[in-house]
């Protein structure tokens, strides 16, 4: 609709501005294309000329088909110009009379003034929240924005306003597509809903800072997104916070880490000085036997030269006599010699070992103990057993531990006997090693704490629960496993396995101990 406004006064420039507004966001259907007033320095024809628009003194020139006006506004109060213009104007043109228009743009007016307090208040709460919000259009500009983005990123709003928002956000060229983080415009695109992502932007000092970033689409009618609200609030302190609380808690958990190693160094040394205890009451006897011995045949020596000259028949038997003291010397030495390797402070030094010859030490060290409790030893240990790699201290700590309470458990019963079995489990790459006794079992309730520190069935003053805790940890660090079998009255069996090679991660087996 062509339309023509007579008079170019006040009414008329304020039309014509706001109407001029209006036409170049495609909001109205309708267009002023003329203004006729016999002032040609009139504020409405002044405008209008600075427009574009058709200009005439005599509004009886508006009537010209080519103008192809369809309504003229009459904006002047004289009523005889209105009484002319119906008495002249073509029939096509419709006519809108300045009271009638007075009434309608007063009213108008009125609406607007309210939308402006509206719009207002809607601006001073937007400027009242401290998170960043933004309008932005399809082609990624900046529409509107709020103080507190303008404030803290350091820009005013003319730097602001129509650039597109990762210049200003992001203070780059680029566009964020094909970074590590997706643009969050595009994901909503793509997924068409809201997107929350936390990005990483330059302050206003060129630092960088962390952004909680929440997109909104605003949709029209035909499906297509008119604007996105993006709202954003600086969480950089907070992620510093919980970056430092992650800081001291690894740190925590590394000093706490340190000190439970060293407190099972400890506890590790306690037990084996425990065992060493037991151990070595077991074996005074052997070592006092052959120590006998050697003195008996030492004095029995010593007379025989203090009663005169040596006969050759006394030679022959000094040479017998000389033998057995060889003898019962070195296996004393060998006796001393495992008791001093046992007690040593233990430490996880790797090396290459058979594990059939740890287990014949373990058993020579405890021979005497076996004769003392009954205890017949039964061995089924498979020949060319393969080496593993492990601590050769610690796994005998681990053996002389089961060993040692499979023998209390069999001797309250006056003795039984102890299974031990050795076997290549080729397919698993891992070395099996049972420990079977015929002692009193253990109860079924009992057996889910076996592996606790400090947990013991044993009567006061025969043990402080250590021993099975420390070898369930010397196990797991070789990344093996450890699984106990029992029935009350019947015995207990010990199965301990063992990887041949060492594993990267050492608790890959983790924690079960009936693994």
């Amino acid at each position: 609709m062509n339309i023509a406004i007579v008079g170019g006064e006040t009414y008329c420039k304020e039309i014509l501005d706001k109407t001029s507004l209006d036409s170049k966001e495609g909001e109205v259907t309708g267009r002023i294309v003329a203004v006729a007033d016999p002032d040609p320095q009139s504020p409405g024809m002044l405008l209008a000329a600075q427009l574009g628009l058709i200009t005439v003194k005599d509004y009886h020139a508006l009537y010209d088909p080519r103008y192809d006006i369809n309504l003229i506004i009459v904006l002047t109060p004289e009523q005889n110009v209105l009484e002319d213009i119906l008495d002249t104007r073509p029939p096509p043109i419709r006519i809108l009379a300045y009271h009638v228009f007075e009434f309608f743009w007063k009213a108008i007016g009125l609406e607007e003034r309210k939308l402006r307090e509206r719009t207002k208040e809607m601006e001073t709460i937007l400027n009242g929240i401290q998170d960043f919000i933004l309008v932005i259009t399809p082609d990624r500009g900046i529409a509107e924005v709020n103080d507190a983005f303008l404030t803290k990123m350091g820009y005013s709003r003319e730097q602001v306003i129509g650039r597109k928002c990762y210049e200003v956000y992001q203070r780059t060229d680029e566009e964020c597509n094909g970074k590590d983080l997706a643009c969050p415009l595009s994901e909503v695109i793509r997924n068409k809903m809201q997107c929350r992502q936390v990005r990483t932007a330059p302050g206003a000092n060129g630092e960088s800072r962390y952004f909680e970033v929440d997109i909104y689409p605003i949709w029209e009618k035909d499906g297509k997104i008119s604007k996105f609200i993006h709202i954003s609030r600086d969480i950089t302190e907070r992620r510093r916070e919980q970056e430092e609380i992650t800081r001291r808690l690894e740190e925590m958990v590394e000093e706490r880490t340190k000190q439970l190693k060293e407190t099972h160094n400890k506890l590790l040394h306690q037990d084996k000085m425990a065992s060493l205890g037991k151990l070595s009451a077991s074996v005074v006897h052997e070592i006092n036997n052959p120590i006998a011995g050697i003195l008996n045949l030492t004095m029995l020596m010593k007379r025989i030269i203090q009663e005169g000259p040596v006969k050759q028949n006394e030679i022959d038997q000094f040479t017998q006599y000389l033998s057995l003291m060889e003898t019962e010397t070195r296996r004393t030495g060998r006796i001393v010699s495992n008791l001093l390797a046992f007690s040593r402070q233990s430490r996880m030094e790797p090396k290459r070992l058979n594990l059939n010859n740890r287990i014949e030490q373990i058993l020579f060290l405890n021979s005497n103990l076996f004769k003392i409790s009954g205890v017949k030893v039964e061995k089924n240990l498979e020949p060319d057993l393969p080496d593993l790699i492990g601590s050769e201290d610690q796994l005998q700590q681990v053996f002389m531990n089961i060993v040692s309470n499979a023998v209390e458990a069999m001797e309250i019963n006056g003795g039984g006997v102890l299974s031990i079995e050795t076997k290549h489990l080729s397919t698993a790459g891992k070395i099996l090693a049972s420990f079977a006794d015929t002692g009193k079992g253990i109860p079924e309730e009992d057996l889910s704490r076996l592996f606790e520190p400090f947990f013991t069935t044993k009567k006061k003053g025969k043990g402080v629960g250590l021993g099975l805790s420390v070898a369930y940890g010397i196990i797991q660090e070789h990344g093996g496993s450890i699984q106990v079998e029992s029935k009350l009255g019947e015995g207990t069996t010990f199965l301990v396995k063992l990887p041949l090679e060492p594993s990267p991660d050492p608790h890959r087996e983790h924690g079960d101990a009936n693994g």
